[in-house]
């Protein structure tokens, strides 16, 4: 399988390349140049199948002859060794023909870990096949950190350094992160928003030098791998169900854009996926692109689900590169309008496309907190705020076609957003023993200003692979 990137101006690369490399040196997305295909036959013989299994049937296309069979059946079933559901993924229904996908049975109960976990054991079995250094930066806005940091702690051939917004993440967020003493985990807190902390990451990986000098890796949904590893849950919740032979539709949270488009990878893959709704919060660009057309972020506005405050969907550039027919001169072309005029228009073709795979719902506070306090009072379930925006959504899908299934991806646990639960039914739920030990550790970070030349100065200055 070979790799091209959305901008057209970077050399095509094999996933050992891609998934080191993580933004191509153009500034555009690795994605590959066909989608291989699931027979019917193959789809349905995932029924029954651990999730390890599934995982190294799903993602086998995708990767190079480096990961051979066995090679990738012990990374999955090391990867997904150390969740606390046994099924790793399971499905909860809370009403009729609504399900929710539960993805927080990780070691740092967001569903970032089903990618990050098998992320990690991928990456240093490459950079110990090249006996290589890696610097990992990456850019959160909450849950993506905290998996990062867990899936690549005490590695000798890495170094992690994670930027998060000052202020805006939550306690639980922060601390997951923060309280990690590794010596080659480094937690920066900057002083902006995390569309801030995403361009000063974008600059870094565009810093020809300064990539070189350090051995520049990324572990944000721009990796290939995060999204490749995520198709597999949308395969097995949908065989579940009754895939291949019925159709599924997915609610999915919102921020960067990666999870849902793991769903359309895995529609162009052979899962007869029937609408893929996007569940914003009020930080709702992608809800206001499908409905005028127009690809305008504005200010972030905080909220209780803080991992969707976010302005900038990085992975909405993968898709439309797929709507405008794979024309880098269009992605190039919108993405400098970007940058000098803060917004773009979706060509009308490319938009019909998109409006043909997906609908968005936009979510607000109240609402939010009216759905976390409407499932707890008729199914006793209890959904954090960002999978609330997921079931909302789902539920305004059924009112259009209540025969189709919907299912809502639940990204994170509830026990990280304890104030928000609490405002809602008046509980605050506690997170698992293992986590609630760690939270009351000892804090370890470096509070920095909205700075590129900083950050790359700290970063420079910490690297190991940088002094090698």
């Amino acid at each position: 399988m070979r790799y091209l990137s959305t901008r057209g101006e970077a050399a095509q690369l094999g996933f050992d390349d891609v998934l080191l490399a993580g933004l191509a040196t153009d500034g555009g997305l690795y994605t590959p140049l066909a989608y291989p295909r699931l027979a019917p036959s193959e789809i349905a013989a995932l029924a029954g199948r651990s999730y390890a299994e599934a995982t190294a049937k799903v993602i086998a296309p995708y990767l190079s002859e480096t990961f051979s069979r066995e090679i990738l059946r012990a990374q999955t079933e090391s990867a997904y060794s150390g969740f606390r559901h046994r099924a790793i993924a399971p499905l909860t229904q809370i009403a009729d023909n609504l399900f929710v996908l539960e993805l927080f049975h990780g070691p740092t109960l967001a569903f970032k870990d089903l990618a990050m976990q098998l992320l990690g054991r991928m990456m240093n079995h490459v950079l110990e096949e090249r006996n290589l250094r890696a610097t990992i930066v990456g850019a959160t806005s909450g849950d993506t950190g905290a998996a990062a940091i867990e899936a690549f702690k005490g590695l000798d051939r890495v170094d992690v350094f994670i930027l998060f917004p000052h202020g805006r993440v939550s306690d639980v967020q922060r601390k997951q992160m923060t309280t990690v003493d590794d010596d080659n985990v480094h937690t920066i807190a900057l002083q902006g928003s995390f569309d801030d902390a995403q361009a000063i990451l974008k600059r870094l990986f565009r810093a020809a030098d300064f990539r070189s000098r350090v051995g520049l890796a990324g572990v944000n949904s721009i990796n290939w791998a995060r999204v490749v590893a995520q198709t597999v849950y949308y395969f097995t919740s949908a065989v579940a169900l009754g895939a291949p032979h019925r159709h599924i539709s997915f609610a999915v949270p919102t921020g960067n854009f990666g999870d849902v488009l793991a769903g359309y990878v895995a529609k162009r893959m052979g899962l007869p996926i029937e609408r893929l709704v996007v569940a914003t919060n009020a930080n709702d660009i992608l809800a206001r692109a499908l409905a005028s057309g127009r690809y305008e972020p504005r200010g972030v506005t905080p909220t209780q689900s803080p991992s969707m405050d976010i302005q900038v969907s990085s992975n909405f550039e993968r898709l439309l590169f797929d709507a405008t027919g794979r024309d880098p001169a269009a992605i190039r072309a919108a993405f400098a309008s970007l940058d000098q005029s803060g917004a773009f228009d979706i060509p009308p073709a490319a938009l019909a496309a998109i409006r043909a795979e997906f609908d968005a719902e936009s979510v607000g506070e109240a609402e939010t907190t009216d759905e976390i306090r409407r499932t707890w009072r008729e199914t006793g379930y209890v959904l954090d705020p960002h999978t609330a925006t997921g079931v909302t959504a789902a539920r305004a899908r059924l009112v259009k076609d209540p025969a189709t299934p919907v299912i809502a991806l639940s990204t994170a646990h509830p026990a990280k957003f304890p104030d928000a639960i609490e405002r809602a039914i008046g509980l605050r739920p506690q997170p698992p023993e293992n986590i609630a030990a760690r939270l009351d550790a000892p804090e370890r970070f470096t509070i920095l200003e909205n700075d590129g030349a900083r950050v790359a100065e700290f970063i420079s200055s910490h690297a190991r692979a940088a002094k090698s």
